[in-house]
């Protein structure tokens, strides 16, 4: 296919061939996302509509992009973090599918919001999010844009927390769906799609082995959870960290141990938050870490590590590897950050691996279709996946994977559905 030039922010559409081919391989792995989008093509269900699109631009979101424009929406698509964007898949959106397209790889804090802005200026009628902030933005600056808007989608945890506060405060100006809290989502993106990908990443920038060594993970939510599993199935004694009583309860039936995150700095020689809040290690605890300790983030946003306090209280800092910043202390000891503290799953490797993102957007899809259908009549409120969509993502799922699973005969469904029935 000829290039097509577009007005968009890419590092260098010289790439969009290798994009391509990067983005055509992780398609291979979505057959989800690809029936949705052959039906989309056919019924057009969101013609009209122009969705701005706050997401790591990756091979999986591109195809997700695709689906979208395929489903008649005029898409335009930024980062929705600076460190997440594979420019050549960035590129191929651009010169392959004419998709407006505003993302670079460590583009700097202001190029970021930038970019925000420039996919606003589309006055979109969805917005769809991976973090809120396309949805701060509006808030905050652009409340001019609301009245065009239906409604919106969230993507993460981090991005529900902060818009079901919205809602709670009543400053939320129109619907988004959570797709974040759908089963299909949470349950296998956040689990499997984080753990095996931040494992991914910590070791691709650091090449250090994993088995044998006390790997912290600060916060046992799904994210938490999952990769707890891969570092103690690479052979790591793994210590949780956690403010829940509950949660912390089920890590240590898990298998884990629990303790503070003011003891677990003293022992730990791999860290890794996923919290979603703010300062989960301070400069307290960077100060009692072993030499040659390795702290990474793997949450949202990167204030999970106070990177500010650390650069106060050392004495050097220098970039060693790809990734990998040392901070040298005042007593000596070096403390190597990776990332730049944000995600590193998409910052030092490829984000989740498309066999789980296929399940992720497709309930994104689904889920701005839905809204397109019904955002007019629904409160200022944010509103779980309906409980049909997530089911048929799950039931496309297991179609794709070749099982079969067993249905409720009437005698089961009556039983089911009776209270009169007992012993």
């Amino acid at each position: 296919m000829a290039m097509t030039m577009t007005k968009s922010d890419v590092r260098d559409l010289g790439l969009a061939e290798r994009g391509k081919l990067r983005v055509e391989y992780a398609a291979q792995e979505m057959p989800v996302l690809a029936l949705i989008r052959e039906r989309f093509e056919r019924e057009k269900p969101l013609s009209g509509m122009t969705v701005a699109a706050c997401l790591h631009v990756t091979s999986e979101t591109a195809n997700l992009a695709i689906t979208l424009k395929a489903g008649g929406a005029d898409v335009y698509i930024c980062a929705s973090n600076p460190l997440s964007t594979q420019d050549d898949s960035a590129a191929h959106l651009v010169a392959h599918h004419q998709i407006p397209t505003f993302a670079i790889k460590g583009e700097d804090n202001d190029t970021y919001y930038q970019h925000i802005n420039a996919v606003l200026d589309a006055r979109p009628n969805i917005t769809m999010d991976d973090g809120a902030d396309t949805v701060s933005v509006i808030h905050k600056d652009r409340r001019d844009l609301v009245d065009n808007i239906v409604g919106g989608t969230e993507e993460t945890t981090t991005g529900v927390i902060r818009l079901r506060s919205m809602e709670k405060e009543g400053v939320l100006l129109y619907p988004i769906v959570a797709v974040n809290d759908a089963d299909t989502k949470h349950l296998f993106d956040n689990r499997y799609g984080t753990g095996q990908s931040t494992i991914d990443g910590m070791i691709r920038a650091t090449n250090r082995l994993v088995a044998g060594k006390t790997f912290v993970v600060c916060g046992y939510g799904w994210c938490g959870r999952g990769v707890a599993m891969r570092a103690k199935g690479l052979g790591a004694h793994v210590v949780v960290t956690e403010i829940d009583p509950t949660k912390a309860i089920e890590a240590v039936l898990d298998g884990f141990q629990v303790m503070s995150i003011a003891e677990a700095a003293r022992i730990g020689d791999f860290f890794c938050t996923l919290t979603g809040n703010k300062h989960v290690i301070r400069p307290e605890h960077f100060e009692v870490m072993k030499d040659g300790a390795i702290v990474a983030n793997s949450g949202h946003f990167d204030i999970e590590l106070d990177l500010n306090g650390l650069e106060s209280i050392s004495k050097a800092r220098r970039h060693v590897r790809d990734f990998v910043d040392e901070y040298t202390l005042a007593n000596g000891n070096n403390i190597y950050v990776l990332g730049e503290g944000r995600l590193v799953n998409l910052a030092a490797a490829e984000g989740h691996p498309s066999g789980v993102m296929d399940m992720s957007f497709a309930n994104q899809a689904l889920a701005s279709e839905w809204m397109v259908k019904n955002g007019k009549s629904l409160e200022r409120r944010v509103y779980a996946v309906p409980e049909e969509l997530d089911k048929r993502v799950a039931r496309l799922k297991l179609e794709s994977m070749r099982i079969a699973i067993d249905k409720l005969t009437p005698e089961q469904e009556e039983y089911l559905n009776s209270w009169t029935i007992g012993t």
